[in-house]
């Protein structure tokens, strides 16, 4: 049994990964993950690929171990993981609470590890991983500093585990896209709306994973799947940070 495997899929770019793997039609299942079971259940209903709603809450170290266990029981052969579950929270140390700061490495780091050693073994050559990074990872962004800290990690952590796979077949890519027009915007700001006004050159997540899917299928190890995203990408590597941030500090304040 061919499956797919998409964490975050109650929104954004998950459901957007979702329903383009699900027009490919190269998987007999979709599995999709998120705490919102009416959500995953509503998607689920508009898919052609027979599809189930798995609600997890995904920082808890009991629903991790509920996937192992479903993963052991099925058997499944993984042929895409999806790590599109995420949370950012905009603020300073100030004004981000210790749990939030928390909640965000749990999510955005911990949980994206445990999920691809736990579905390591169930991949094989032909297998796609992606990771759902962030631009955010190529600079450390003052007041949205553990989130950007947390996709530099995952960035880091992506290259490394596509060199350890190298030769078993299994694609492995960091998605790196810039804003993207969902609720996670929203939901950023709720923290501290003033830090962060504007979300410029803003991308639909249907793009996202359309331009992601075809840089995984060319063997890309890093997805920008926009302009800005990419000159971000080499403004980062050639610059010290001193001055990105100051960039960055500029943007934050128009």
């Amino acid at each position: 049994m061919n499956v797919a495997i998409v964490t975050g899929a109650s929104s954004g770019i998950g459901t957007a990964f979702a329903q383009r793997i699900d027009h490919r039609g190269d998987v007999d299942e979709i599995w999709l993950i998120a705490r919102r079971k009416n959500r995953l259940e509503d998607l689920a209903a508009s898919l052609i690929v027979p599809a189930y709603a798995i609600s997890l809450d995904l920082t808890s170290q009991t629903d991790i171990d509920t996937f192992d266990a479903l993963l052991k029981r099925k058997k499944p052969t993984v042929r895409y993981l999806v790590n599109a579950a995420g949370l950012g929270c905009i603020g300073s140390i100030d004004t981000l609470s210790n749990q939030s700061q928390s909640m965000m490495v749990d999510l955005n780091c911990r949980a994206s590890i445990e999920l691809t050693t736990l579905v390591r073994p169930y991949l094989s050559r032909g297998s796609r991983i992606l990771e759902i990074v962030s631009c955010a990872a190529f600079t450390p962004l003052p007041y949205f500093g553990v989130y950007a800290a947390t996709k530099a990690f995952m960035l880091s952590y992506t290259r490394s585990l596509r060199w350890e796979l190298h030769g078993t077949g299994i694609r492995i890519t960091a998605v790196c896209p810039a804003w993207v027009k969902t609720e996670f915007i929203e939901k950023a700001q709720s923290t501290d709306s003033s830090a962060i006004r504007h979300f410029p050159f803003a991308q639909r997540p249907d793009v996202i994973a359309r331009r992601a899917l075809s840089a995984n299928t060319c063997h890309f190890a890093v997805a920008c799947c926009s302009l800005t995203s990419f000159l971000l990408r080499i403004v980062g590597k050639f610059l010290p940070h001193c001055i990105t941030m100051a960039g960055w500090e500029g943007i934050r304040r128009l």
